[in-house]
């Protein structure tokens, strides 16, 4: 039978599913251990004063993170198609919530960090081999649109690199673990006393709460492998094991470095975060410790870098489809299979933000918002649960609802303590995220109100 123009045209337009678990977990693990994992633990350990403290932060960020990835790992195996929190909010929370969330993922926050990631791995670049200022911001543009066009060209490529650089990444860092403890170049006094704080230390209450958003930071990207879902083979089993191993993976990752850091660089001489890591890079490798660990970090940013520029455009391509953006942006390259066009987005945006260079303050008004939307999209799966919304799901939540409360329990602290810590910085992200309302307004206006096959919309829903 003749297949009809409309299904053939709709199947073209629809990324196929090569990717398998190795990749989803390099996606968790690729993102998440980025340069935090070398400034993060030093100023943790100076606030909290006791590396008994120390581990219980990293373990309580480690069990939000894996009943996170449950939660989210559910929401994955229900609606397995590209785009990650922004669907789990447009099947739960309605169309104007789902907007909201990408509009700020377009502007401000993945073009951001992107640009963040880029400028980083060139000043450490810049630290190995002296540059001067416009030719570090050239690199790091140049490593933006390389890893672009890799998107573009090949999904399957693009993810062996990034699988390629994470086992580079993880063997880097279980080297130094290994090198600093069979080598004895630290001392195990370090550690005493355990349990008890430092007289140098913050008050504990102030230092938990610092500690806390400081190592959820450091997690920070865990969830954005369901961003690629749509690409991914058996999303329902794959993605809940490659969240959940890949968490089990940062966890290790932080706790181990962080002993290690101990280790070798008694508290007491601590004094920054980069003079820890100097310090520590001067034990393991002697003078050229500070190069040897410049060169480590950019290892570590590159293929987190990579994570980003993966995942990050399947949200505008998602919203692209559902008539949320422009239309031209759902199209899949005819030759490539990938999302191009929003590609490209992320690309040019991630470029102009680097140009400018003053994005990192940016960045920091829209984390409270951020951090509202992924614990609004987690408790999306009462709603789905309620409704039944979705596939059959492959995987279910064990002992629900324990870990979901765990997690909104969790987020809900955090959002206290980012609320308290910069209210204005939290409000002023709130306000510039509510501006997209008008926005959201004028494409319900021209998105056209019945099926079109080619583009994967539907009649639009009445708003939840």
């Amino acid at each position: 039978m003749t297949v009809p123009v409309e299904e053939e045209s709709f199947a073209s337009s629809a990324p196929q599913r090569r990717l398998g678990l190795a990749s989803a977990i390099a996606a968790v693990a690729g993102e998440s251990i980025a340069v935090g994992i070398f400034l993060t633990p030093a100023g943790m350990a100076k606030s909290l004063g006791s590396p008994l403290w120390l581990l219980i932060v990293w373990l309580t960020v480690g069990i939000l993170a894996i009943c996170g990835a449950l939660t989210y790992g559910e929401l994955a195996a229900r609606f397995p198609r590209d785009g990650g929190i922004y669907v789990y909010l447009l099947e739960t929370c309605g169309r104007r919530v789902a907007f909201l969330y990408g509009w700020m993922c377009l502007l401000v926050l993945d073009p951001g960090l992107t640009a963040a990631l880029a400028l980083g791995l060139a000043s450490y670049a810049a630290y190995i081999f002296p540059l001067s200022p416009v030719f570090t911001k050239l690199i790091g543009i140049s490593v933006i649109w390389a890893l672009c066009a890799l998107n573009v060209i090949s999904i399957q490529v693009s993810a062996r690199f990034l699988r390629w650089t994470t086992w580079l990444k993880l063997g880097v860092l279980a080297f130094l673990v290994i090198w600093g403890f069979a080598l004895h170049l630290g001392s195990w006094s370090n550690f005493v006393p355990f349990a008890g704080t430092r007289s140098s230390s913050l008050p504990l209450l102030p230092a938990l709460g610092a500690a806390l958003v400081g190592a959820f930071f450091s997690f920070g990207g865990w969830w954005d492998v369901s961003k690629i879902s749509g690409e991914i083979r058996d999303p329902g089993r794959t993605l809940p094991r490659a969240m959940l191993l890949g968490v089990a993976v940062v966890t290790t990752v932080y706790i181990t470095i962080s002993a290690v850091f101990l280790y070798l660089v008694p508290l007491a001489k601590v004094t920054s975060d980069e003079t820890f890591v100097a310090q520590a890079g001067a034990v393991l490798f002697g003078s050229p410790g500070g190069k040897v660990f410049a060169a480590i970090v950019i290892v570590c940013v590159l293929s987190s870098l990579a994570a980003l520029i993966m995942s990050a455009p399947r949200v505008y391509y998602a919203m692209a489809k559902d008539g949320l953006f422009l239309h031209s942006v759902a199209e899949i390259h005819p030759r490539f299979g990938t999302p191009a066009k929003a590609i490209l987005i992320q690309g040019l945006i991630s470029s102009v933000l680097a140009v400018m260079g003053s994005f990192q303050q940016i960045i920091s008004y829209f984390i409270f918002v951020a951090v509202v939307f992924l614990a609004l999209a987690g408790a999306g799966l009462l709603i789905a649960r309620r409704r039944g919304s979705g596939t059959a799901p492959a995987f279910s939540m064990p002992m629900y609802p324990l870990p979901l409360v765990v997690f909104l329990v969790l987020m809900s602290l955090l959002l206290i303590l980012l609320a308290g810590h910069s209210p204005r910085q939290a409000l002023f992200g709130v306000v510039v995220v509510l501006a997209g309302i008008p926005v959201y307004s004028a494409f319900q206006r021209n998105t056209a109100r019945t099926d079109d096959p080619v583009l994967g919309r539907t009649k639009i829903a009445e708003e939840v």
